[in-house]
């Protein structure tokens, strides 16, 4: 189990001054696990007595720079320009940094070209994107977005330390993007609160309505590679027993995921509650007797971890970074070749029905689930990047 709290060694990044550079923050509208990990990032190195500062993209609404919880935010373009002027901001700040973390959500953002030559670049690969390009882009653009991710980041990085969330990303830069260079594992957390099982509370001045609690939820962005389309198989499966999906999120595939659960008469049998506010999406889960992913690969999966600590197993395809986050037959179940989700969930569920079986999945799921901390994680790439400033390098190659 990961010790919770910061490490005397880590305390050596005091004073340093570290840009964290990622797509988007925790605020903008289409943020996900990716700014989660980025943030908490940001924060403790912020404990540790770092400067630091947040570079992103500005979403609608938001303002060009802000200082939150002790860090700086500085917000420059929207989703493809965002590279460019980030880029641009570093280069006439160049000497303005001590260490840079270049958070890489597919394209990453090249920053070893826009700081000095000893400023040490900390690339952080959540996982591969090759298929991905193609559910998102045109063919060309898809193939740009390949060789920016592949040959092109191999050689801007080729000197710098890279970070990897979990061993499913590290075995994919090696096989897949041919990435050189040291690879260090450090993983997703969660915070004490992840653990607690809320009760949603109504707005004020208004009375609660209550929501019953769906024996199956589905937590993320609605987007292609998350597949949530694969819900309504299991939900079809699930509606004779009078059993209900939530689904929790939002993103631009949730209009034709309504239309195709009213097509397929399953508007009952499927919930989409959009965005819920932390407690209340925490509330849900807890609810449930079951979590379920659908997508076709993840870094990790953070959904995942935040449903094991509520003691929620997670049914999910036995792709990268699920395969990590699962504990197939101890905290979930793994969708294998030749398997379809829907009889997976069914089965788990069965499984489930036994009072005796689903308390010991849920003492395994916490059990699990406290073992990954936001403050070990911070503390290990804390860390790095003092041994990369202060010029120890021996440490470079862990994990």
């Amino acid at each position: 189990m990961k010790t919770r709290g910061i490490t005397d060694h880590a305390r050596s990044v005091a004073g340093l001054r570290v840009a964290i550079v990622n797509w988007r923050d925790p605020w903008h509208p289409e943020a996900g696990g990716a700014e989660t990990y980025a943030w908490e990032m940001a924060q403790g190195l912020r404990r540790r007595g770092a400067q630091v500062t947040y570079v992103t993209a500005r979403g609608d609404g938001q303002t060009p720079a802000e200082h939150r919880d002790g860090v700086r935010i500085v917000r420059r373009g929207s989703r493809f320009t965002v590279y460019p002027l980030v880029l641009a901001w570093l280069l006439r700040r160049r000497r303005s940094f001590d260490a840079v973390v270049d958070c890489q959500n597919g394209i990453p953002f090249f920053t070893p070209w826009a700081v000095r030559r000893s400023v040490p670049v900390f690339c952080v690969i959540h996982h591969v994107h090759d298929a991905q390009f193609g559910l998102h882009f045109s063919p060309a653009m898809a193939t740009v977005g390949r060789l920016l991710e592949g040959p092109v980041a191999r050689v801007a990085y080729r000197r710098h330390q890279s970070i990897a969330v979990s061993e499913s990303t590290r075995r994919a830069m090696a096989e897949r993007l041919r990435w050189k260079g040291p690879v260090c594992i450090i993983p997703n957390g969660l915070s004490a609160t992840a653990f607690d099982r809320p009760a949603p509370d109504p707005p004020p001045g208004q009375m609660p309505t209550p929501v019953p609690p769906a024996a199956v939820t589905w937590v993320g962005r609605v987007v292609a590679h998350k597949r949530v389309d694969r819900v309504l198989d299991v939900a079809a499966g699930l509606a004779p027993a009078g059993l209900v999906i939530d689904v929790i999120g939002r993103g631009p595939c949730s209009t034709d995921l309504a239309d195709g659960a009213a097509r397929r008469g399953l508007a009952g049998s499927v919930r989409l509650r959009g965005y819920l506010p932390e407690e209340d999406k925490r509330a849900a889960v807890a609810a449930s007797l079951l979590h379920l992913n659908t997508s076709i690969g993840e870094g990790w999966g953070l959904c995942v971890l935040e449903a094991a600590a509520l003691g929620v197993p997670t049914v999910a395809y036995d792709v990268d970074g699920l395969r990590d986050a699962v504990r197939p037959d101890v905290t979930g179940w793994l969708v294998g070749p030749g398997e379809r989700i829907e009889d997976v969930t069914a089965r788990a569920l069965k499984e489930l029905d036994d009072p005796a079986r689903r308390a010991e999945i849920a003492r395994a799921c916490r059990s699990w689930a406290a073992q990954f901390d936001w403050d070990a994680s911070a503390g290990q790439l804390a860390d790095l990047i003092a041994d990369a400033v202060l010029g120890n390098r021996t440490r470079a190659g862990c994990g």
